[in-house]
């Protein structure tokens, strides 16, 4: 489904066409939704079905019930458990062993509401929201109120378990204040309010929050579904908001600058994934994953790291096979080179010789461009080789057999021609310094170039492979490759053909006897 750009800012944030994949469903209603940064699994709330799940490459199992029907989440730095819980009124911090723990019930001797959001600062405060949602029926349990007010609170560092929190705004300024979230320096608060459908900000001061004003209003539509609820910033300080027909996003001088469309009525959402570039939103009775160009802010348990792995794990070739499930692997950079095949206009862009084919539009689905540009870079930095495989030939066509449908077509459509608009790379995969750049008049990149001799000066046997078209140029080398002794792995949300079932066919099958295949996220982790 398209997202709308209402600014062009929208676009550096994910791309129009980016897909919205429904990750799991079936649930009552989804909340809470948490990364884990050292295991690499989401965490999500069924607040209705009274149970905690946990999503991750092998799908959906719970992990508790009943959960007191906990609504936000998010870890500590220490990576315990934190836990808005409707039925209990209260905080409460889960550590890894399975003890709980409530940090904070009441207020001045009564009952809490119904604890509902919840964001960890630097200093290790904790601050959540206070409606009454939880004391509603379906949503929570259904009792009478103790506070007569829904406030916002924060549990200063180092707290004893069961004191009572600061009060951190008038008791009267929010209806059912929901989400909550710190800018990148934390020197502003966000807070949003789903029955006034506007977003309040603070500044945050050594004193507490000074100078509240009004940062977005007007939350509603009258055509579709939906009301301020979830809320986070990014790496760059936009705000993105839960609101009517998916996510809302601002700029941090409030404008709003695009909408990102959700299939059903958003609740909660975060970033996830080993690279922090897909975003989980929780959605009524399901959880979908969409791939973003930027990341979350940073927040404290982000910065927890897996315990060191053995020698044998941190290996190369070796551990690239034997890390091709679960989520250890480890892909040693300096034996490493990254491909990137056949990325050109004619391939995969609109307006291109082959567009018909339908290879832009899978390339969009598959966001192949920004996936490939997020892996060339961190290659980049380690020092890993990018080299470029180009398809040219003359105008001609003097210098191509037409043995193959493949070389007469490109014949046919005048397509790949050097020197022309058409074979050069798309926009955003341009060559750079230090890069290589490899032609070829074949669908594999060995033949007839000199990729070997580049691969052998670096001393590189293990190939990450991208690009188009995955049935053809890809599958071919990743054949050709593992003939040759090298150890390939295929990012497969790297690689694009001209449609998703020609895709599926080659990475389901045909690939897995030849390569590691895998996704960019997890290579960029595995690569350090």
């Amino acid at each position: 489904m398209a997202h709308s750009a209402l600014d062009p800012s929208f676009r550096r944030l994910i791309d129009e066409h980016a897909p919205v994949r429904q990750a799991g469903s079936g649930f009552i209603f989804t909340e809470g939704p948490i990364w884990h940064p050292v295991d690499n699994y989401l965490l999500f709330s069924d607040m209705p079905g009274d149970t905690r799940r946990r999503l991750d490459g092998a799908g959906v199992r719970e992990v508790a019930r009943p959960s007191n029907k906990g609504n936000g989440m998010t870890y500590d730095a220490d990576l315990n458990l934190l836990v808005c819980e409707h039925s209990t009124s209260s905080v409460a911090r889960i550590r890894p062993d399975g003890t709980r723990e409530v940090l904070a019930s009441h207020f001045e001797g009564r009952e809490l509401n119904s604890p509902n959001d919840i964001v960890v600062k630097s200093d290790g405060s904790i601050w959540f929201t206070d409606p009454w949602y939880g004391r509603m029926p379906h949503f929570g349990v259904e009792r009478p109120r103790q506070l007569g007010w829904q406030g916002v609170f924060r549990i200063p560092p180092g707290a004893r378990p069961g004191a009572e929190p600061d009060l951190m705004v008038d008791r009267y300024t929010f209806t059912q204040p929901n989400g909550l979230c710190f800018c990148p320096d934390e020197s502003k608060l966000y807070i949003n309010d789903t029955e006034q459908a506007n977003i309040r900000v603070y500044d945050v001061t050594p004193q507490g929050l000074k100078n509240g004003r009004i940062f977005a209003s007007g939350l509603r539509d009258s055509l579709l579904p939906g009301v301020p609820d979830g809320l986070k910033c990014d790496a760059e300080g936009n705000v993105w908001c839960c609101a009517p027909g998916g996510l809302w996003v601002y700029a941090p001088d409030g404008r709003l600058i695009g909408k990102v469309s959700v299939p059903e009525l958003p609740a909660n959402f975060h970033w996830g994934g080993p690279d922090w570039r897909t975003l989980y939103v929780c959605a009524t009775t399901s959880v979908y994953a969409i791939p973003v160009k930027v990341g979350p802010k940073p927040e404290p348990f982000m910065r927890a790291r897996p315990a060191a792995r053995s020698a044998a794990a941190e290996g190369g070739a070796g551990a690239a096979a034997a890390g091709s499930s679960g989520d250890d692997l480890r892909l040693d950079a300096s034996r490493a080179a990254l491909i990137i095949q056949d990325m050109q206009n004619d391939v995969v862009m609109e307006g291109g010789a082959f567009a018909a084919s339908g290879s832009p539009a899978h390339c969009r689905e598959q966001d192949a461009i920004a996936n490939i540009a997020r892996l060339a870079a961190r290659c980049r930095e380690l020092g890993v080789p990018v080299i470029h495989v180009w398809f040219v030939r003359r105008a001609d066509g003097a210098d191509m057999t037409l043995n193959a449908p493949l070389f007469e077509g490109a014949v046919d459509a005048n397509a790949l021609v050097e020197g022309t608009w058409g074979a050069e790379p798309v926009p955003g995969l341009e060559a750079k310094p230090g890069d290589y750049i490899v032609t070829k008049n074949r669908m594999s990149a060995w033949e007839g170039t000199r990729l070997e001799t580049i691969l052998k000066a670096n001393g590189r046997d293990l190939i990450i492979e991208t690009g188009a078209w995955t049935n053809m140029s890809i599958e071919h080398t990743a054949r050709t490759g593992a003939d040759k002794g090298y150890v390939m792995v295929i990012p497969e949300d790297g690689c694009s053909t001209m449609n998703a079932d020609w895709h599926r066919a080659s990475v389901d099958y045909a690939m897995q006897n030849v390569a590691l295949v895998t996704k960019t996220a997890r290579v960029i982790a595995a690569l350090g």
